[in-house]
């Protein structure tokens, strides 16, 4: 998921009745709950780098533990921090003043793990995916009944986060005493609306799979099949069908029942492996994109260079090729019934110079160093 979802529902964490047993314990699972994205850090390598390391050792079960306990260090950095400027306070200590949270680090590192654990967890039921038993189990794993960016989670973490504040508002107007840790009752609320929302959305998949294995929508026997979902509908998919020859792609919706696939204009027929797409398996972004893409695509486009990039600067005798990588999962788009024109995103491009020399990699328009 992307990192509002993860931001919120750390807080949540925090909230639901961990903050009544230490101090800094939402600011511990906020951290936490995002911590594992820092593995972002390596697109400063480039963006293959960033492919094969995305979703790599922070997000996994072994890491996990490590990752809790990263942040209660910078946790502990900031508390060490905070108590040497009270210390060098030469006011006098004011008598009302209320005594602070006692700090319990067992609570800490407990609430730090768990947040961290549910960043696995969010990501998982998306169509990405991840490997949580990475190295020893390098496959990966992906729910695929949440899009990467839901904005009904969105506007129940909202609502948790916003209620306790404007109830508060209530109260100073009226003069009533402010209850500490307010919140908990809507931190559970939302956290427990969106494991409805994930069972909800894990049925409407298993029902949308169910219409299409009664249902002949291709012209040859399904080897495999996958479904893709939309953000807000839940009754919505995309669906993916492999033939021997041919992939095939249709609409689905569960609250009528209908199954939208044209083979005139959804038939994406399997390209032929030349020489110039063997030799660009075997290169750096294919070892990595071929691991990592389950339905990955890759095409010989012939003397077609990739936008924003130069191609390769040869001799006259010499002859270059693109070869593109993508990965069906995201070759729909969300606002439309039909995929998204054009190249889909998360590809990749490989120049092969006379059959199978790399010239240059990348993603996108960005180039490998």
């Amino acid at each position: 998921m992307e990192p509002i979802t993860h931001f919120l529902t750390g807080a949540c964490i925090g909230r639901a009745g961990l903050n009544r047993k230490t101090a800094y314990a939402t600011l511990t699972a906020v951290l936490a709950a995002e911590a594992a994205d820092l593995d972002i850090l390596w697109s400063f390598a480039g963006p293959v780098e960033e492919l094969k390391h995305h979703r790599g050792i922070t997000h996994t079960f072994l890491a996990a533990p490590f990752v809790a306990g990263a942040v209660v260090g910078v946790v502990w950095l900031g508390h060490r921090w905070r108590e040497r400027l009270r210390a060098r306070k030469i006011d006098a200590p004011n008598q009302n003043a209320k005594a602070p949270q006692a700090l319990h680090w067992g609570w800490l590192y407990l609430t730090a793990l768990i947040a961290a654990l549910s960043h696995l967890l969010l990501d998982w039921t998306n169509n990405y995916g991840l490997r949580p038993f990475f190295p020893f189990n390098p496959r990966w794993y992906a729910g695929s009944f949440v899009f990467i960016a839901e904005p009904l989670l969105w506007a129940l973490l909202l609502l948790a986060m916003a209620m306790p504040w404007i109830f508060g508002l209530a109260d100073s107007e009226i003069g009533a005493r402010r209850k500490p840790f307010r919140g908990r009752g809507w931190a559970i609320f939302a956290l427990a609306g969106m494991v409805v929302l994930w069972c909800w959305r894990w049925g409407e998949q298993a029902q949308a799979r169910s219409l299409l294995e009664n249902v002949q929508v291709t012209s040859a026997p399904v080897t495999r099949m996958d479904l893709e979902p939309y953000p807000v509908n839940m009754y919505r998919w995309h669906a993916i069908l492999e033939t021997a020859d041919f992939y095939q792609t249709a609409e689905i919706n569960t609250w009528t029942g209908e199954i939208d696939s044209d083979p005139r204009h959804d038939t994406i027929f399997k390209p032929a492996d030349t020489p110039a797409v063997e030799a660009a398996k075997q290169t750096f972004l294919g070892k990595v994109y071929l691991d990592w893409g389950r339905w990955a695509l890759v095409r010989d486009l012939g003397q077609e260079p990739e936008d924003g990039l130069r191609p390769p600067d040869l001799a006259p005798n010499r002859i270059w090729t693109t070869v593109e990588f993508s990965d069906l999962r995201f070759a729909y788009s969300f606002l439309s019934s039909r995929p998204a024109a054009g190249r889909a995103p998360l590809g990749g491009w490989v120049y092969i110079v006379d059959g199978h020399e790399d010239a240059g990699e990348g993603m996108g328009n960005r180039q490998q160093k």
